[in-house]
């Protein structure tokens, strides 16, 4: 639904240099299409480069009366923040945006076209609100219909949750098309979604019908391909997570060919709610296996992928500190490792066309 040409406002306000701010901060350094303005008002006039460390020019302004000038025509709410509820510092912005004519897209958990406040903002011919958390319509139950797919289908797969599987996939998509091969995204979380305008928001969906989603996304991207075709399906949760049910859907819709492990350098517990119990992460060898086995079950083809390469996150250590850990993955596990945001996704590609 988001054109990718369409020069965007990111709304960010209290994000930009915090994890609530992921999505926004994706785009940030995925999109391909143009964003204009940055609004967070905690750093209005700072360098987007020196505050994010992404290598990108875009001017960072106090609210949407300063953004408008920059020629938006798409507002995007850029936070995913704990609850999934706007906070009440964007409202305005949110509230201005609609009355300026811009159209709005949003991956809180609230629908933002059902909110009395801006449900009475008139929209415009042409404009329109995207509150893409929703369950699609006409959902049916998986039937691993992805596995007669002539195309590889590699599945993002993660020892906690938000440790880098979306933006793996996205390397991996970017150096495949570098090298003239035809690569294919599937969003399945509100970041990924934005940036490739379409996918499906699988944690908006029914428990019976979340494989179905994955399948139906899977199997509309890959809408002509053929036996080269990289379709790379974003992960989400962990089996790791007390707290995630996310992997056992993705496995079944997408039925994939093969799997990536994306693991954050030096982590041994997933991240939970404060207060909770400690959950440790499994030894890598013993997560690959339990991945392995897990995606060998539901199949019609009889196929048992394997994990070909470990996508290790470093993003919080130093370079030396980096080059020791993914020395260390890779022995612990026999298997190629790079941090594909910090140094290129090319040996990881290469792992997986090496099959």
């Amino acid at each position: 639904m988001l054109n990718a040409s369409a020069p965007i406002v990111l709304l960010l306000h209290g994000g930009l240099d915090d994890l609530s701010g992921k999505t926004g901060l994706a785009m940030l350094r995925y999109r391909s299409g143009p964003i204009v303005a940055v609004i967070d008002p905690a750093f209005a006039g700072a360098d987007l480069h020196a505050t994010t460390g992404i290598d990108r020019v875009v001017p960072v302004v106090a609210d949407m009366a300063a953004a408008l000038a920059y020629g938006p025509e798409v507002a995007v709410v850029g936070l995913a923040p704990s609850g999934g509820r706007m906070p009440d510092g964007m409202r305005a912005d949110v509230r201005a945006a609609l009355q300026a004519g811009l159209s709005l897209a949003s991956g809180l958990h609230g629908r933002l076209v059902d909110d009395p406040e801006f449900a009475s903002i008139p929209l415009r011919p042409g404009q329109w609100i995207w509150d893409l958390r929703q369950e699609p319509a006409g959902l049916e139950v998986a039937t691993a219909r992805a596995a007669a797919l002539p195309c590889r289908r590699v599945l993002a797969v993660g020892s906690d949750m938000a440790v880098g599987k979306m933006s793996a996939c996205l390397e991996l998509q970017a150096e495949a098309r570098r090298r003239g091969c035809d690569a294919r995204f599937v969003g399945t979380g509100q970041a990924g979604i934005l940036i490739a305008g379409t996918g499906v928001a699988l944690d908006a969906v029914r428990v019976d019908y979340a494989a179905g989603a994955v399948e139906a996304a899977v199997v509309a991207a890959a809408a002509g391909a053929g036996p080269q075709t990289l379709v790379l399906v974003e992960g989400q949760g962990s089996l790791c997570h007390p707290g995630s049910t996310a992997t056992l859907p993705l496995l079944r819709g997408s039925q994939p060919t093969d799997l990536l492990l994306v693991h954050r350098a030096g982590q041994t517990h997933v991240r939970t709610r404060p207060g909770a119990a400690a959950v440790p992460i499994v030894p890598l060898p013993e997560l690959i296996a339990a991945l392995e086995s897990l995606a060998a079950l539901g199949r019609p083809d009889g196929l048992r992928p394997r994990v070909r390469a470990v996508a290790l996150n470093t993003a919080r250590l130093s370079t030396a500190e980096a080059s020791a850990a993914l020395v260390a993955t890779a022995a612990e596990t026999g298997l190629p490792c790079a941090d594909p945001v910090r140094q290129g996704a090319a040996p990881l590609l290469d792992a997986l066309l090496a099959v």
